[in-house]
Order: C-alpha cells, then structure tokens, then sequence
C-alpha cells in the first residue's frame, strides 16, 4: 500500500547529463511525491547515475551510437514508465537542472483531474541565480509568462498519459523546439494547454558567457525555422511570424544596407540606425527599471542575429538532407 505522501498514479521523468549537485536537487524534490521516479541519463562522465540510483530512480542510460536529442530521452524514459508502472496516469517530465516546487506536484494533478480537457499543465519557471548573470535573468524573465489557456509549454511539465500516447509522444529527430511541436499535435486533437501562475520549478541556467547566450538563440533560430517547416501551414502558422523576423531583423536590412551602399555610398549606413530606434521602441518600464527595460530590448534585437544564423543552418542542412547534432550551450 502506498504511503500517504506519494500520489500513486504519477510518476516523474528527469533527463539530464553532467547536471551534478543539480541533478541531486532535482531527484531530492521528487523521489518522496511520486510512485514511481525515472531519470534519463545522456551520457554523463560524472556520477549522475549512480546519484540517481542512490535516490531510487530508475535509470535509463540512453543509447548514445544514436543521435542524442532531449526528445529521444524523454520518449525513452517514457516508454520505461508504461513497461514498470503501465497503471501511471500523469507524468510530470523535468529537466535534470530543475528543482520542483514544493506542492507543484498536489496542486498540478489536482487541477488536470478536474480538467478533463486540458492535456498538459505546467507553472512558473523560475531562475535561481539571476543576479550572477545578464544571462541568466534573461531567462528567468523569458520563463516569466501569464497563467491561463496558452498554445505550448516548455521541458517541465505535468502531462495527461493518455494525450502524450494519443499523439505518439515527442518526435525523437528535433534537436529542439520539440515541447512546442507537441503542443501543435496535442491541439490539433482537440486537447487545450494550460499555465498555472504557481511555481513548478527551479532552473540553474547557469549561463554566465556572452557565447552561451549566442549558442542558445543559435539554436532557438534553428526550432523557429524546422518548426514552421512542419506545421508552417494555415490554419497552424506555426512560428511564421518568428521566422520571418529573424530573416526581417537578421539578414534583410543588413543586406539592404550593404547594397545601397553600392548606390548611394556611406549614406546607406544610416539605415542600421533603425536598430537603436527598435531598441527604443521595445524598451518599456515593466522589469523595474528603464535600464532594465533597455538591457531587454537590447538582447532582443541583438538575437536576431545567431537566430537567423540558426534558420540558415536549417535552410542549408535541408539543402544538404541532413540532420543537425544537438545545439549545446553549456
């Protein structure tokens, strides 16, 4: 008989590799609320699993001869679930450098229960070090959004069993924007998404080098590009409007600037002013301060640049037929 403290028809899917004392934090926040805890190790040189052992997780280690995406070991530590505990109704999936809030768990399951409509559930992503970096609260704004019906969440996120399986799951081959790609397929049948204004985890983004953030929006332009190429279509449009920004912002005034240049001389660089005055245009006083707010808008448009990077190396890759590795910034 299971011990009044853990929710028995949920278990809980952690993936992570190289995470260390966060990996330790992420387990310890889980291991006495679920029935059942499996953690989804890629290949880790520390000691991951054996930490994952010593919390009770089962450990799957993912095949790494294949191509590694976050996708492949989330859909593999979900297919361990259905073959240890086939009666689990929720998964609650979590990324091995997150902590779980404390009551995430209750108050998640409590509300899809009484929801049968809605399909997946998740709350307030938080960062835990903003202070040590531009960076990291960069994120910690980015995780900040409004509660209510939303079109996709993120890597944490308390599901329905019975959706994911309906929908067959992430698409093992995205190297990244595969929760959202989800998302589309979950609505397309009919199920609705929903962010609570709870906190669900904790996130040591730990990014602490300008290459870092160049790397990570390298790679958010690369899931902007392969997700419109899949449901780009109407009705979906399925960041359409990102993409054709980043090339916009990105690529189209740098080009047109450099071939007016050939027309009307130095003039032409004039046009660049046009990124300061979007810089202006997007600053507004909602992160207490108007430094704040201009330090926000800044790495906004800024981004557009290795974005666009990003869609160009999807673009040549489908050129090529081939398929991109994962894009790491840590």
């Amino acid at each position: 008989m299971a011990s009044p403290s853990v929710l028995p028809d949920l278990a809980v899917i952690a993936i992570g590799r190289n995470e260390g004392e966060r990996l330790h934090d992420c387990l310890d926040s889980v291991r006495s609320r679920a029935a059942l805890v499996v953690y989804v190790d890629s290949g880790s040189s520390d000691d991951s699993v054996n930490a994952a052992l010593a919390r009770g997780a089962v450990v799957v280690n993912l095949d790494m001869s294949m191509p590694f995406t976050a996708a492949r070991a989330r859909n593999e530590g979900f297919r361990r679930v259905r073959e240890l505990a086939p009666q689990i109704q929720w998964v609650q999936f979590v990324d091995g450098d997150c902590k779980v809030a404390s009551g995430w768990l209750e108050e998640a399951l409590a509300f899809l229960q009484a929801r049968p409509e809605i399909a997946a559930v998740a709350g307030r992503r938080s960062e835990r070090f903003p202070e040590r970096s531009v960076y990291n609260w960069l994120c910690d704004l980015d995780w900040n959004q409004p509660p209510g019906a939303v079109r996709d969440f993120g890597g944490d996120v308390l599901i329905r069993v019975a959706a994911l399986e309906q929908v067959g799951g992430y698409r093992d081959d995205l190297i990244a924007g595969e929760e959202p790609e989800l998302c589309v397929r979950l609505r397309a049948k009919g199920w609705k998404i929903w962010r609570l204004g709870s906190e669900m985890t904790e996130h040591d983004a730990a990014m602490t080098r300008f290459s870092q953030w160049w790397k990570r929006s390298t790679r958010t332009g690369f899931a902007f590009a392969e997700g419109a190429h899949l449901h780009g279509a109407p009705p979906e449009r399925h960041w359409v409007r990102e993409t054709r920004s980043g090339w916009f912002w990105g690529a189209g005034i740098p080009a047109a600037v450099l071939v007016g240049t050939g027309f009307v001389g130095p003039m032409a660089l004039l046009g660049l002013a046009v990124y300061p005055a979007q810089v202006i245009r997007l600053s507004t006083p909602n992160y207490g301060s108007w430094p704040r707010s201009v330090v926000h808008a800044f790495f906004i448009v800024l981004g557009k640049f290795p974005q666009v990077l990003g869609q160009l190396k999807f673009v040549v890759l489908q050129l090529l037929g081939r398929k991109s590795k994962i894009i790491e910034y840590k």
